[in-house]
């Protein structure tokens, strides 16, 4: 019994969906760092110096002062270390416009790869339409079996 569960889970984890997946995970993994890094590191940056030189993931609101410390806090770090509860904006900010870029290029990957098997070509037709009966008949056919119509070539 215990043998047979082990050869039917070997069965579907060699199944090419599952080893599909598994790779589309993990590249999604490391894409999403990067897409992180362009945001944090990139686009940030310049966008914050548009705002009035805001650092985005500085941007919190503090709902609770720190038990240790009182605000204000030069940086959401020293508002964490004092305790203090905060309603992290700017770093909100930062996963929506990564989750954009992700959506984005998912969205353009997904119409390449659509372009390309819409290009994939029709295999040839073995059938054609008796002009009589509407009937599918082969190519080669010179008389329709249904209606028995002679047919042109």
């Amino acid at each position: 019994m215990f043998k047979a569960v082990i050869n039917e889970f070997k069965k579907f984890i060699m199944r090419g969906s599952v080893l599909d997946m598994a790779v589309g995970i993990i590249i999604g993994g490391a894409f999403t760092k990067i897409v992180n890094s362009m945001v944090a590191d990139v686009m940030m940056p310049p966008l914050g110096l548009l705002m009035g030189k805001v650092n985005f993931s500085n941007w919190f609101i503090v709902l609770k002062q720190g038990a240790v410390t009182r605000g204000p806090y030069e940086s959401l770090t020293a508002a964490q270390n004092a305790g203090a509860t905060t309603i992290n904006i700017g770093n909100f900010l930062n996963s929506v416009i990564s989750f954009l870029i992700v959506a984005a290029c998912i969205f353009v990957l997904v119409k390449a790869i659509n372009k390309i098997n819409k290009h994939k070509t029709e295999p040839e037709p073995t059938t054609k339409s008796c002009p009589f009966c509407c009937t599918d008949i082969p190519l080669e056919a010179v008389r329709c079996p249904h209606c028995t119509s002679h047919l042109k070539h």
